[in-house]
C-alpha cells in the first residue's frame, strides 16, 4: 500500500510503497491525523499503528502515514457507509452481503453512498469503459461505434482503421442465472473521452454501482410480524416493480452416437400426443417466446432402444434409407420442477456432415448463413468507414487542384479540363479520380499524396476481408463439439420473480432479514401527509448487533431526499441554466462551514468544482440531472472514517423541515389511530439477495430412492426427502408418537415391500398394511454377521435368516 513519508514528525508529500510485513516494522500514523499547512501534526499525541499495534505516539515517532482512511479496508466495505460505527462481526456480513445481491429490473443509485460507487463500479467490468477518446458515431441496442480521434489512432498497426465497435450484452444469463444486460448512455454525436463510462451494466446507473433501491423504512415493531428479523414490506414494491429481477436459466441436451446408431433431434416422439408438441418447431425444438412450465418438452430427443441388435438386412436398409427399422425411446430434454418462463433464445450447434435428413441439413445451413451474414454485415461497415474517411482526406487536399482531363461521370463532364475542384463537384469527383489518380493530377508531389491515401485504403480493406473470410470459414465448419456428439441444443428460459414473502433482503451494514408478510399499501403505518412506509424493520435489530450506521444511513437518506423534493419544488419556478446551477450548489453548501477551518476549505472547494461540473454539461443532461435528483433525491458522499458527523445531519434535516431527532409521527394504517410514540422513519437502500424462497422451496410425493440403502436420495435438485436424525427420533419417542416413529423408520423409509403394501393399500382405501423388515435392518445383520455372529429370526418357534428378502421356505421333512 502506498505511504506518506514523515520527517522529523513532518508529512512530506513522498510516496513510499510497503508490503504488509514491512508495515509491521514502522509507526504509520492514520490518514484523518489533523496537520497544518505545513504538514506539522497539530496534536500533542498522534494515534498510530506501532509494530503492528495501535497506540498513541509522539509525532516525531511517526514514520508514514497513510494515504487515505480507505487503503485499510476492502473494496466492498468501502461500500457501506458509517463503517465506523458498525461492530466489526456486521461490517463483514455487509461485506459479503453485497456480493449477494440480485441485479434488478430498475436500478437507482444509492441516496447515501461513499464515493467509491464509480469507481468499483468501472474497475469491476459490468459497465464498458471507451478504451479511446472520440465521436459517436452509431448508436443502437447492440453497439456503439466511436470514430476515434486522430492523435490516438496507431499509424503502425495496419488494421487500426480509427473505428471501436463496442458489442453490447443483451439478456445474458450468468454462471449464477442472474440476468446480464447492458444499456448505452451516449447519443450519437457526442464526444467521448478515453476512459468515460459510455454504456451502463449490471447493477449500475449511469456509470454507479447500484445494487439496490432507496426505500421508505421505519423502526417499530408491527404485530408480531417482524419478530427475530422478519421484515414487512409494502405491496408497492410488488406491484411498481421495486425489486423485481429476471433470471436466465441455461438447458442444454446433446445428440449423440450410440453403439445402435445415432440419437436424433426430432419432433416425431413416440407416445406423445401432438398437444405436447405444440411449442416446438418442425425440427423438435421449442420456439423463441413459447411460455413453459415444469414438465414440458424443450427439445424433442429419440435414442435407438437396445432390445435386439440390428440384422444385416436391417443394417442395409439404414445405410440406403437413414430410416430406423429398429424401435426408438423417448430422451427429449424437459422443463424440470420449479422453473417456468418464457423461451428467450436457444442455440444450435452441429457438426458439419453430411446429413441423411436432407431437411435437417437445410435448416442447418440456414442457421450457419445466418451468421455469415450478420459477419458480412459488420465486414461492409468497416468497408465504408475507411471509405469515408479516404473520401474525407480526399477532400481537403483536392478543393482547388486544377484537372489534367475531363472528369466525367455516367457520361456526363462534371469538371472540364483545366478547371478547378471545387466544394460542389468534389464529392462525385474524388469517385472518379480514385480509380486512376494519375490520368487528372499532374502534380507529382500532389499525386503521390492521394495516392498514398488511397493505397493506404485498399490495403485496409484486403486485409480486414482476409480476417473476415477466416472468420465465415470457421462459421462453416460448423461447432466444435465433443467427441460422440453430434449436435448440441441450448436453451434458456427467463423468469421474471417479484419479491414476495421467503425471500431475503439485507442493508448494507449487516442488517439481513426473511420477508414475512406482504402488506396492502393501505395497512402499512404513514407518515402525517400520508405517505405510506415501504418496509418496517424490528428496532430489536440494532442495540445488541451494533451496527449503529444503518440508523445514521436513514436519518441521512431522509434528509436526501425531502431535500431533492423540495430542490425540485423551487426548480419548477427557475427557467434560467445559471440560476438553476447556483440552486444545486446551494443545496450542497448547506454544511460547508463547520469548526474545523480544513474541513471547511475543503467543502468550499468540493462546492466550487461541483460548479464548475455543472457549467460543462449540455442543456439536455442538465435537464436529466435535475430530474433524477427530484425523483430519487440528492444523493450525498460520506467517506468511510471521514462521515457526516452529528451536526451535518441535523442540519439537512433542519434544512428539509424535519425535526432533527429525525423522528416522526406514524399513524396505524389499520386503526387510523396514531402509534403511542415519535418512530425513526427514513430511506436505507436496501438489497434482494440471491438467497430467494423459490429457489429453495421444496416438497416430496414419492421419488427416487438410492441404490444401495433403499432409502430415498436427499436434496431438492434430487427431489429427495428429508433426513430424519437422532434427534427427531427422540421428539416422536418424547410424545409417544409410536406409530409415526414407525412408520418413519420403515414404510417412509428403506423398506422395500411395506412400501408397495402402503401404497396399494391407499389406492384400495384400506387403513391397515402390513411392514416388512427395513433395509437397514438387513445391512445391520450382515455387519454383525462379518463380525461371527449369526444373528437369526425367531418365527414361530423357528430360527430364520434376518437378511434376507424373502422369509425361507420351510424344508419339507424326511420321512
Amino acid at each position: 500500500s502506498p505511504y506518506r513519508k514523515v520527517v522529523n514528525g513532518v508529512v512530506t508529500n513522498e510516496i513510499e510503497y510497503l508490503t504488509a510485513y514491512e508495515e509491521e516494522k514502522y509507526v504509520i500514523a492514520q490518514a484523518n491525523a489533523e496537520i497544518d499547512e505545513k504538514g506539522r501534526f497539530l496534536t500533542d499525541r498522534v494515534l498510530a499503528r506501532a509494530y503492528g499495534d495501535i497506540r498513541l505516539v509522539e509525532p516525531n515517532e511517526v514514520h508514514y502515514m497513510d494515504v487515505s482512511p480507505k487503503q485499510v479496508v476492502s473494496p466492498s466495505a468501502s461500500l457501506i457507509p458509517f463503517l465506523e460505527h458498525d461492530d466489526a462481526n456486521r461490517a463483514l456480513m455487509g461485506s459479503n452481503m453485497q456480493r449477494q445481491a440480485v441485479p434488478l429490473i430498475r436500478t437507482e443509485y444509492p441516496l447515501v453512498g461513499t464515493g467509491m460507487e464509480v469507481v468499483i463500479a468501472k474497475d469491476s467490468g459490468s459497465v464498458i469503459v471507451a478504451k479511446r477518446g472520440g465521436e459517436v458515431v452509431k448508436v443502437d441496442g447492440n453497439t456503439i461505434v466511436i470514430k476515434v480521434n486522430e492523435d490516438e489512432i496507431n499509424p503502425h498497426d495496419p488494421l487500426d482503421i480509427g473505428m471501436d465497435i463496442y458489442k453490447l450484452n443483451k439478456f445474458k444469463g450468468s454462471n449464477q442465472a442472474t440476468c446480464m444486460n447492458q444499456r448505452p448512455l451516449v447519443r450519437k454525436g457526442d464526444i467521448v473521452e478515453k476512459g468515460a463510462t459510455i454504456a451502463d451494466g449490471t447493477s449500475t446507473y449511469k456509470g454507479e454501482l447500484a445494487l439496490g433501491k432507496n426505500v421508505l423504512v421505519a423502526f417499530m415493531p408491527w404485530r408480531g410480524y417482524n419478530f427475530e428479523d422478519a421484515i414487512v414490506i409494502s405491496e408497492r414494491l410488488v406491484k411498481d416493480d421495486v425489486f423485481t429481477s429476471i433470471h436466465i436459466e441455461e438447458f442444454e441436451v446433446e445428440a449423440r452416437e450410440t453403439k445402435l446408431g445415432p440419437e436424433e433431434i426430432t419432433r416425431n416422439i413416440p407416445g406423445i400426443n401432438e398437444r405436447q408438441l405444440a411449442n416446438l418447431d418442425e425440427h423438435g425444438v421449442v420456439r423463441v417466446g413459447a411460455y413453459v412450465k415444469p414438465g414440458d418438452i424443450l427439445v424433442g430427443k429419440v435414442t435407438p432402444k437396445g432390445e435386439t441388435a440390428l440384422t444385416p438386412e436391417e443394417k442395409l436398409l439404414f445405410a440406403i434409407f437413414g430410416e430406423k427399422a429398429s424401435e426408438v425411446k423417448d430422451s427429449s430434454l424437459r422443463v424440470p420442477v420449479g422453473v417456468e418462463g418464457v423461451v428467450v433464445d436457444v442455440q444450435i450447434f452441429a457438426k458439419k456432415k453430411k446429413d441423411k435428413k436432407e431437411k435437417r441439413e437445410k435448416y442447418l445451413d440456414t442457421l450457419i448463413k445466418q451468421e455469415v451474414d450478420k459477419l458480412n454485415l459488420e465486414l461492409e461497415e468497416k468497408k465504408k468507414f475507411i471509405l469515408d474517411k479516404r473520401d474525407a482526406q480526399l477532400r481537403e487536399i483536392l478543393i482547388g487542384v486544377k484537372v489534367a482531363k475531363d472528369v466525367k461521370v455516367a457520361g456526363e463532364v462534371i469538371i472540364p479540363e483545366g478547371e478547378y475542384i471545387s466544394e460542389n463537384n468534389v464529392s462525385q469527383a474524388i469517385k472518379i479520380i480514385a480509380i486512376n489518380p494519375s490520368n487528372f493530377i499532374k502534380d507529382k508531389d500532389l499525386l503521390k499524396k492521394v495516392e498514398s491515401i488511397i493505397e493506404k485504403a485498399k490495403s485496409q480493406i484486403e486485409l480486414w476481408e482476409k480476417i473476415y473470410e477466416k472468420r465465415k470459414e470457421a462459421v462453416q465448419e460448423g461447432a466444435d463439439l465433443k467427441p460422440g456428439v453430434n449436435e448440441l441444443v441450448k436453451v434458456y428460459i427467463a423468469q421474471k420473480r417479484k419479491i414476495q414473502v421467503g425471500d431475503k433482503m439485507a442493508g448494507r451494514h449487516g442488517n439481513k432479514g426473511v420477508i414475512s408478510v406482504v402488506l396492502p399499501v393501505e395497512d402499512m403505518p404513514f407518515m402525517e401527509d400520508g405517505t405510506p412506509v415501504d418496509i418496517v424493520l424490528n428496532p430489536l435489530g440494532v442495540p445488541s448487533r451494533m451496527n449503529v450506521g444503518q440508523i445514521l444511513e436513514t436519518h441521512l437518506g431522509l434528509a436526501a431526499k425531502k431535500l431533492g423534493e423540495k430542490l425540485g419544488k423551487e426548480l419548477e419556478k427557475i427557467f434560467d441554466r445559471e440560476k438553476i446551477i447556483d440552486k444545486i450548489v446551494e443545496y450542497y453548501s448547506i454544511v460547508n462551514d463547520t469548526d474545523n477551518k480544513i474541513l471547511t476549505a475543503q467543502r468550499k472547494k468540493d462546492s466550487q468544482e461541483l460548479r464548475e461540473v455543472l457549467s460543462k454539461l449540455d442543456d439536455e443532461s442538465l435537464r436529466e440531472l435535475v430530474r433524477d435528483l427530484t425523483k430519487i433525491g440528492i444523493p450525498v458522499e460520506t467517506a468511510i472514517f471521514e462521515s457526516a458527523s452529528e451536526e451535518d445531519i441535523k442540519k439537512l434535516l433542519n434544512h428539509a423541515g424535519i425535526k432533527d431527532n429525525g423522528k416522526v409521527k406514524l399513524i396505524d394504517g389499520r386503526t387510523g389511530e396514531p402509534f403511542d410514540l415519535e418512530v425513526t422513519v427514513g430511506y436505507m437502500y436496501m438489497l434482494k439477495l440471491i438467497h430467494m424462497v423459490d429457489d429453495k422451496i421444496h416438497a416430496r410425493s414419492t421419488g427416487p430412492y438410492s441404490l444401495i440403502t433403499q432409502q430415498p436420495l436427499g436434496g431438492r435438485a434430487q427431489f429427495g426427502g428429508q433426513r430424519f436424525g437422532e434427534m427427531e427420533v427422540w421428539a416422536l419417542e418424547a410424545h409417544g408418537a409410536a406409530y409415526t416413529l414407525r412408520e418413519m423408520l420403515t414404510v417412509k423409509s428403506d423398506d422395500i415391500e411395506g412400501r408397495k403394501r402402503v401404497y396399494e393399500a391407499i389406492i384400495k382405501g384400506k387403513h391397515y398394511y402390513d411392514i416388512g423388515v427395513p433395509e437397514s435392518f438387513k445391512v445391520l445383520v450382515r455387519e454383525l454377521k462379518a463380525l461371527g455372529l449369526n444373528v437369526e429370526c425367531i418365527v414361530e418357534g423357528q430360527p430364520q435368516a434376518c437378511d434376507t428378502s424373502e422369509p425361507e421356505k420351510k424344508k419339507p421333512e424326511l420321512n
